[in-house]
């Protein structure tokens, strides 16, 4: 894209002038229209060292309400964040419907940086585009408009700006090692951008290379590009995304109807086992914080299926320091007012911890399927966004364990029938669990669809068999314990 960009014509200063009035006014009126249909904007500025990000940034927010939008800054990643998947800091900073959200520098210059430092091997470097791919193509499929532009100036234009900052004391500081060595390194620097920018350069989200050798003219470039990015996505908001054909290796697995429920365990069993695996799992979660071996644990399951009982059972056995139980409800407005993905994201694990979530991701095909909370082309698109995820954290290097808690329809209205009658479990049963009762032939064909389709080999279902409570929570620590013993070789 660089090497063979042809640069556009820049206007007569009054032509200038005049065209950056439209597209400043045009994009004060454009925030009300974004904030009424809930228009998510994500703008990423890219570009050479002193190419004049900031200062162009600095002038594109200066027609919007302070309200509206957030500025980030990404610089090097923290050690907090290097114990995350790589693409952990971007998603976080996504923006709520409504909103703007622009990134000084993002994933473009990680992947590049780290290729010009020689850290990134070419698999590890295809690895990383098909992640930043799905992760801009997920955020454009669910309602995002993602701008993403570079800046480019040529090696002359950089040096002489470079010699003009450290000339002046009172900005010799803002000339980094990073861009003297850019500078130095031109054309070995260009030969990196430009494949990254071919190889990250969709229809959907595609690169806008700004000529941002005069500042005025570069600022036009963006808020013209800014401007028309948004007219468009706002006429096409109410389109459907087409569905993607699954690439993930999917596992077989039984539909719920074929999984017998007659399994059980006497109380000496139980309890002679509960001890001897709790004492295991305590030790390999020593070796896990050692080895920096991140886990998450998915449980999903019928209403007083014994999620909480098998969920106490794990967690008994650990230190309290290194892992987190995540009870997931319905979402929080600024949850609902962003991908759906994005409050999981905020909840990984760091490596060498666990995560244990009680309710996950899954809700997507499940609740929201049924209950009409997210439209068909949503939840039909979600199987495949979802092993998307999955598979970023297992190419991150987490051992996902994801559970289905089993019961027949006869164990569950037993149960519910006795937190009812119990003053002490009533706080257990709402009539929402009775009114998703009613629905139990759709759920269980949701489930069935949903097991189906996300059984993948890097993270598998296992189904427990929980009408006999003691049986399910043995069987799900030696799953546990079993997987963890697998990543530690």
């Amino acid at each position: 894209m660089l090497e063979n960009w042809n640069k556009p014509q820049k206007p007569e200063e009054a032509e200038l002038e005049e065209r950056l009035a439209v597209a400043r006014d045009k994009i004060s009126r454009q925030q009300m229209l974004i904030k009424e249909h809930g228009l998510p904007v994500l703008v990423l500025f890219e570009g050479w060292g002193t190419a004049g990000k900031g200062s162009v940034l600095g002038k594109v927010i200066r027609n919007i309400d302070p309200r509206f939008f957030k500025v980030a800054t990404m610089d090097v990643p923290t050690e907090e964040e290097k114990r995350k998947p790589f693409l952990y800091r971007y998603f976080v900073k996504i923006p709520e419907s409504g909103k703007f959200m622009f990134l000084d520098s993002g994933w473009m210059d990680e992947v590049t940086g780290d290729c010009l430092n020689g850290k990134l091997k070419e698999t590890e470097y295809k690895k990383k585009i098909e992640s930043i791919k799905r992760f801009e193509r997920q955020l454009t499929d669910n309602g995002y408009l993602v701008m993403k532009f570079f800046f480019q100036i040529s090696q002359k234009e950089q040096k002489k700006r470079l010699d003009g900052l450290e000339e002046d004391k009172n900005t010799s500081w803002r000339v980094s090692e990073k861009d003297s060595w850019q500078n130095k390194h031109y054309e070995k620097c260009l030969k990196v951008f430009d494949r990254y920018l071919n190889d990250t350069n969709a229809s959907a989200d595609p690169w806008y290379l700004v000529d941002a050798k005069n500042k005025k003219w570069a600022e036009l470039q963006v808020l013209e590009t800014l401007v028309s990015g948004i007219d468009t996505a706002l006429k096409n908001s109410a389109m459907a995304v087409p569905l993607l054909q699954n690439v993930f290796p999917l596992e077989k697995i039984p539909k719920l109807e074929e999984v017998s429920l007659d399994k059980t365990l006497t109380e000496e069993e139980y309890r002679k086992e509960l001890r001897e695996l709790q004492k295991k799992l305590g030790e390999l979660h020593n070796k896990l914080y050692r080895k920096k071996v991140p886990v998450i644990i998915a449980y999903e399951g019928w209403d007083a299926a014994g999620k909480g009982g098998n969920i106490k059972r794990i967690t008994g056995a650990l230190d309290p320091r290194g892992f987190e139980v995540h009870p997931i409800a319905s979402p929080e407005p600024h949850e609902k007012a962003r991908h759906y993905l994005w409050r999981f994201w905020n909840r990984l694990p760091k490596t060498g911890h666990i995560a244990i979530f009680d309710r996950t991701w899954y809700g997507r095909v499940m609740v929201e399927r049924l209950e009409g909370f997210c439209s068909e082309n949503d939840w039909q698109r979600a199987y495949n966004e979802i092993n998307e995820f999955e598979k970023e954290l297992s190419d991150w290097g987490a051992v996902i364990i994801k559970f289905w808690v089993q019961i027949d329809k006869e164990t569950q209205l037993e149960r519910f029938t006795e937190r009812q009658n119990t003053p002490e479990k009533q706080w257990k049963i709402t009539e929402e669990d009775w009114r998703n009762r009613d629905k139990w032939d759709l759920y269980e064909g949701a489930v069935n669809e949903m097991l189906q389709k996300t059984n993948t080999s890097y993270a598998p279902w296992h189904i427990l068999e929980s009408n006999d409570k003691k049986y399910a929570r043995i069987k799900a620590l030696k799953i546990v314990i079993n997987a963890i013993e697998q990543a530690l070789k």
